[in-house]
């Protein structure tokens, strides 16, 4: 059981992947977009209606239908397993294999990197920017901004990281207290499943990974019309990913399965919750991103 129980739980990516791109024919239609990476998903509901615009109902209106949201997406991803497709099975065995390949090599890649105080002071350090406390903040400050600046899509934006981050964090709590893993500096390092000294505190996923990935696949399909927002966000959560092993926070297994399962949700909360009329509306702050440059220079 125990050694079956890393697979079980990295196959969850996969799960939701099928959730989004094959659950309910009706709503899933086989349909290329710039701004999605997997099969597009018909919106369920958007997370900023018509209705919301900044001039009819000021900050706070769209929060009523978050509660909803929360928890239709918590039924998608834990009812994933019984509506995944067939055809879906492939990315079981993807994801599956590729976290479970990463455990198998965990404590090898562990005791191969470097262990200075220095070293684990900096990635300590840089893990910060994946805490709640910088998340969260962020996330407000779209929404706030955007609704001051008459943004919608920044706006939009905020709101969609915000219902991400309550999906990421609800799902990340509920595979830890399944797995029970050991951190590395606990357990003589063995990171064994259902061998942690608290539940609560398990290793296994990564909390700052998902969470950052969430954040990040949001951010990157709102403004994926320039390659710069892609690589900067990304490149940020990577950062927040390979400090939490640097901090001796995480093994590699840990921070590649929270990774994964972050991007899904942040992909799919897009899918669901995108109003597309946003998108023939161009607002000021795309307006600066048309202008940014891979060198960071105004053109």
């Amino acid at each position: 059981m125990r050694r079956s129980l890393p697979i079980l739980l990295c196959a969850f990516p996969a799960l939701l992947y099928g959730q989004a791109g094959t659950a309910d024919r009706t709503d899933v239609k086989q349909q290329p977009s710039k701004d999605h990476s997997v099969l597009a998903v018909k919106p369920a509901g958007e997370v900023i209606k018509p209705k919301d615009l900044w001039t009819d109902t000021g900050y706070f209106h769209p929060f009523v239908r978050m509660p909803k949201y929360f928890l239709q997406d918590q039924k998608a991803i834990w009812t994933s397993p019984f509506h995944t497709a067939k055809s879906d099975i492939k990315y079981w065995a993807i994801f599956g294999g590729a976290v479970g390949g990463m455990i198998a090599a965990d404590r090898h890649i562990e005791h191969a990197l470097p262990t200075s105080s220095a070293e684990v002071s900096v990635s300590n350090w840089a893990s910060k920017v994946g805490s709640a406390y910088s998340l969260v903040p962020l996330s407000a400050g779209f929404y706030f901004i955007g609704t001051k600046a008459h943004s919608d899509r920044f706006r939009e934006t905020g709101l969609l990281c915000f219902e991400a981050l309550i999906d990421s964090n609800v799902t990340v709590e509920a595979v830890k207290l399944i797995a029970d893993r050991a951190r590395p500096l606990q357990d003589n390092g063995h990171g064994g499943f259902e061998s942690g000294p608290s539940r609560w505190d398990s290793s296994f996923p990564s909390g700052h990974s998902i969470n950052t990935w969430a954040m990040a696949s949001i951010i990157a399909h709102q403004y994926s019309h320039r390659k710069i927002v892609p690589v900067l966000v990304y490149a940020l959560a990577t950062t927040v990913v390979l400090s939490r092993v640097g901090a001796r926070q995480h093994f590699p297994g840990d921070v590649l399965a929270g990774s994964a399962l972050g991007w899904f949700i942040g992909d799919y909360t897009y899918g669901r919750r995108h109003n597309a009329e946003l998108d023939g509306k161009p607002t000021a702050a795309r307006r600066v991103l048309d202008h940014l440059s891979l060198g960071g220079s105004v053109q």
